[in-house]
C-alpha cells in the first residue's frame, strides 16, 4: 500500500480492502489463543494472543476476560453489560425518558454501530480498563504494556514512512477491519430468532445453540473471518479451535442448518433493536411503534 501511494491514493484503499481481511484473520487467532484453543500450551497461547494485541490495538488480557464473561452470560437479561451489545427489552426502552430513548437510537443506528463505534473501541476505550479495578493488576498491565508497545511501533514507522503516509496506509486498514469485527459479532447474537431469557429460564448450552448463529459466508469470507460464522458450536465448546470448526458441522450435520444466516439475511438484522419478551424475539422500532398502535385500537 505504501509503495502504491505515487500511483493514486485509490489503488492504496483498494489494497486496504484485503490487508483489512488479514487483520481480521489475526484477530480470530488471537481470538482462539484467549479460549486456549489455538496451541496445547496456555503459555503459548498467551503470547501469541498478546503480540497480535499489539496489532490488533485490543490487550489481550483484558479482553481475554471481557470474553470470558461473554461467554459465561450471552443471553441472560439480568447479566448483561459486559462483552456484549447493549440490548434493551421493549418494557425496558418504554420506561425510559425521551433523553435516554435518543441515546439507545443514537448507539443503535448503523453510522454509529459499525462506523464511529468501532473507531472509538479500538482506538479509545480499549487504551484503558476501566472498570476492571478489581481485576487486579493483570488487566492494567496488559493495557499499559501494549500501549507502549503500540506507540513504539507507530512511532519506528512514522519514522521510517513519514507521518502522513503512515496515517493514509494504517488508518483506512484499521477502520475497516474494526468495523468488520463489529459487524461480525453483531450478526452473531443480534438475530430475529436469537435467544434471550431470565436467569430463572437461562440455561447455557440453549444460549449457546439458539443464541448464537450459524453465519454461512461464502468460502473466502470464512478463511480472513476464521470459521468465526459457526459461532453457535464456538459458545457449544469454545476449545475447538477456528480450524476444526467445519470438521464439527460434516460430523454433526444437523448444526449446519441451527441458527443459520447467509449474507443476505444478515443484512435484515441490522434493523433489530429490542427484544420482545412476549414474542421472544429481537423487532426493530417499527414494529414496537405498529404493536403499540394495534394493542391501543384494540382497547387492549
Amino acid at each position: 500500500m505504501w509503495a502504491t501511494l505515487d500511483l493514486g491514493y485509490w489503488l492504496c484503499l483498494l489494497l486496504a480492502v484485503p490487508a483489512a481481511g488479514f487483520l481480521v484473520r489475526l484477530f480470530m487467532i488471537q481470538h482462539d489463543c484467549g479460549h486456549g484453543a489455538f496451541f496445547r500450551h496456555r503459555i503459548a497461547n498467551d503470547w501469541v494472543g498478546r503480540v497480535i494485541g499489539v496489532v490488533t490495538l485490543t490487550p489481550y488480557d483484558m479482553w481475554r476476560r471481557n470474553h470470558a464473561v461473554h461467554h459465561a452470560t450471552s443471553g441472560n437479561l439480568e447479566r448483561r453489560g459486559i462483552g456484549d451489545v447493549d440490548t434493551l427489552t421493549v418494557r425496558e426502552y418504554l420506561a425510559m425518558s425521551r433523553l435516554r430513548r435518543l441515546r439507545y437510537r443514537l448507539y443503535r443506528h448503523p453510522i454509529v454501530m459499525f462506523g464511529l463505534g468501532p473507531a472509538y473501541l479500538f482506538f479509545l476505550q480499549q487504551r484503558l480498563p476501566v472498570g476492571l479495578m478489581r481485576g487486579g493488576w493483570r488487566p492494567w498491565l496488559s493495557t499499559m504494556g501494549t500501549n507502549a508497545t503500540i506507540a513504539a511501533l507507530i512511532a519506528g514507522m512514522m519514522w521510517l514512512v513519514g507521518v502522513g503516509p503512515f496515517l493514509l496506509v494504517h488508518l483506512p486498514i484499521m477502520l475497516l477491519a474494526a468495523s468488520i469485527g463489529v459487524w461480525l459479532f453483531y450478526v452473531q447474537h443480534q438475530f430475529e430468532d436469537t435467544f434471550w431469557a431470565r436467569e430463572l429460564g437461562w440455561n447455557r448450552h440453549e444460549a449457546a445453540l439458539r443464541g448464537s448463529s450459524h453465519y454461512d459466508l461464502p468460502g473466502i469470507l470464512r478463511w480472513f473471518t476464521a470459521n468465526i460464522g459457526v459461532h453457535h458450536v464456538h459458545h457449544l465448546c469454545s476449545r475447538v479451535p477456528f480450524y476444526r470448526l467445519p470438521q464439527v458441522l460434516r460430523d454433526w450435520p444437523e448444526l449446519g442448518v441451527a441458527g443459520r444466516l447467509t449474507l443476505l439475511d444478515s443484512l435484515r438484522c441490522i434493523r433489530l433493536v429490542l427484544w420482545d419478551e412476549t414474542r421472544q424475539r429481537l423487532i426493530s422500532f417499527r414494529e414496537m411503534r405498529h404493536r403499540r398502535s394495534t394493542i391501543g385500537a384494540g382497547g387492549d
